[in-house]
């Protein structure tokens, strides 16, 4: 299904310019930019149009959105493409990673809940799939894409131009063997710890993995998470195991233990495995693929004709089968009811074969209070229309913002959403 064309002039002389810009990028300005010198890319960035049809056929579907009663939402920005959002520690913007080859700068320099400004962040650098952005906890942002881990020290302080600084965590072909990459599951995310390590998850490429790719898949962390220093990518270690596909993690900040989504194989049927959102407590956990997923025996490759592995660690939320659980987020802030806080919020992006499409929604859990997963609910829906089964979005990932408010990316629409709360129970919950 093709999406509808929706550019303007404007627009599409923007993107000639960008195309420009990018055609100017030599694969050796990180080495240039390493050592503070020139890339020679043009100063000018040209940004995206943030109005006219496009933005106001977004805000119109926004209108079939169905929330909690106190909630609303917003169109923040069109951002082509957007996946995966680090929310800026000091100042009020963003930065979205894509599937692509940009990384996008997002800035709401009014503040009044809108973003003002979406740019490419570093075009004079060749980006390869950069989907993971997080940040360090003294503000560096990370950049985790397919095959190569940079790092750009005060980035959201120093973006208005084509050259900053960087450095290479992980320089390019060394994040996973060369020969093990692949179009499918590429996309990284990343988040830093309490312990200030920086967490990779690292998706294997096949629907269920061959029996002889899993030795090098274990020895990598490739179908499972990867830890290190977030500067010079040293003390490297596989985290964890066992897990198909996750792309979105984050960390409970009351107790430190990290928490994850997990996309399930396809071609097994319709409601079958079902989707998981897990919690690792201890470095080593397995998670159980490609034996069990769910609650649902691998038949591929007869990995159910072997016993089930002893020391599986079960999943804390199984999610309906196909409906993509991609990004999640803890809320930490205030402005949301007190049944929200402590409790994360998770994005479905929604099915590609299935016979009764799903997904397309946000969802809540909250935790009991030994910290496990209690109950899971839908937060956000409207983006899949039941009558016809057509997706007028698909989230992506969530964030809230410093002001309390909860940001939700859609690489469809190519936009994010904000969502605010006015009702009511929001004095009485402070």
């Amino acid at each position: 299904m093709k999406e509808p064309v929706r550019w303007t002039f404007t627009s599409l002389a923007a993107a000639a310019l960008l195309a420009a810009g990018v055609a100017q990028a030599q694969p050796n300005n990180i080495d240039k930019l390493k050592q503070f010198k020139v890339s020679g890319v043009d100063l000018n960035i040209p940004p995206v149009p943030q109005g006219g049809k496009n933005a106001d056929a977004i805000r119109k579907n926004l209108e079939l959105i169905k929330l909690p009663p106190g909630f609303k939402i917003d169109l923040f920005a069109v951002v082509p493409d957007a996946r995966h959002m680090a929310v800026a520690p000091s100042t009020n913007m963003l930065f979205v990673g894509t599937r692509k080859t940009t990384v996008w700068a997002v800035t709401d320099r009014n503040s009044d809940g809108e973003a003002d400004e979406v740019k490419p962040f570093a075009p004079s650098l060749q980006f390869k799939v950069p989907n993971g952005v997080c940040w360090t906890k003294d503000g560096f942002l990370i950049v985790a894409e397919h095959n190569r881990i940079l790092n750009f020290p005060a980035a959201e302080f120093f973006y208005e131009g084509p050259d900053v600084a960087v450095i290479e965590v992980v320089p390019q072909g060394k994040l996973i063997p060369v020969e093990e990459e692949s179009f499918n599951h590429g996309a990284r995310v990343c988040k830093v710890g309490p312990d200030n390590m920086l967490y990779v998850s690292l998706g294997q490429p096949f629907n269920v993995p061959p029996r002889d790719k899993l030795d090098v898949y274990n020895e990598h962390g490739i179908g499972g998470m990867v830890r290190m220093n977030a500067f010079d990518g040293s003390k490297r270690e596989v985290y964890a195991t066992g897990i198909r596909n996750s792309v979105g993690h984050d960390f409970n900040p009351k107790d430190g233990t990290l928490w994850f989504t997990d996309n399930q194989t396809d071609g097994m049927g319709d409601d079958i495995p079902m989707g998981e959102i897990n919690r690792i407590t201890k470095a080593g956990q397995f998670f159980g693929y490609p034996w069990i997923q769910g609650k649902t025996r691998i038949t591929e490759h007869g990995y159910d004709k072997d016993p089930l592995p002893a020391n599986v660690t079960a999943a804390q939320v199984l999610t309906e089968a196909h409906a993509a659980d991609l990004g999640m987020a803890f809320y930490t802030g205030k402005q949301f009811p007190a049944k929200y806080r402590g409790g994360f919020f998770s994005a479905q992006h929604g099915a590609w074969n299935r016979t009764k499409p799903n997904g397309g929604l946000v969802l809540f859990t909250s935790l009991k209070p030994d910290g496990t997963a209690d109950k899971t609910e839908v937060f956000a829906s409207g983006w899949l229309d039941g009558e016809t089964g057509l997706l007028r979005g698909r989230p992506v990932d969530v964030a809230p913002m410093k002001d309390g408010s909860l940001l939700v990316s859609d690489d469809y629409a190519g936009a994010i959403y904000r969502i605010s709360y006015g009702g009511e129970a929001k004095a009485a919950a402070r």
